[in-house]
């Protein structure tokens, strides 16, 4: 997972699969820069696998601070769209247009 401030943000770049015996260092992650940060950025384009494990913390984080969803992978915009999460979290395709908005 690689993480570097652009333009103000924190940004989280995530990859493989995320699961109840993998979340501990996004969670960590994530929940550093909410507190750290005015805006984190989670790129979810190299995101694998995702199960309510990974909704649940991405819907925490936000209440913590302002998350952006950045370029989620097919399976990642799916589970969004089928548990309605797409419609509370705020998605963008690019870093630049996540970390404007």
């Amino acid at each position: 997972m690689r993480q570097y401030v652009y333009r103000g943000a924190w940004v989280i770049v995530a990859a493989g699969e995320y699961d109840m015996g993998s979340i501990t260092p996004l969670r960590e992650a994530l929940h550093t820069a909410a507190r750290q940060y005015p805006k984190v950025v989670l790129d979810a384009s190299a995101v694998a696998f995702a199960d309510s494990t990974f909704l649940n913390l991405l819907m925490l984080t936000n209440r913590i601070g302002t998350l952006r969803v950045v370029a989620p992978s097919a399976q990642v915009r799916r589970l969004c769209e089928i548990t309605g999460v797409d419609s509370v979290l705020e998605m963008r395709q690019t870093i630049e247009g996540a970390v404007s908005s």
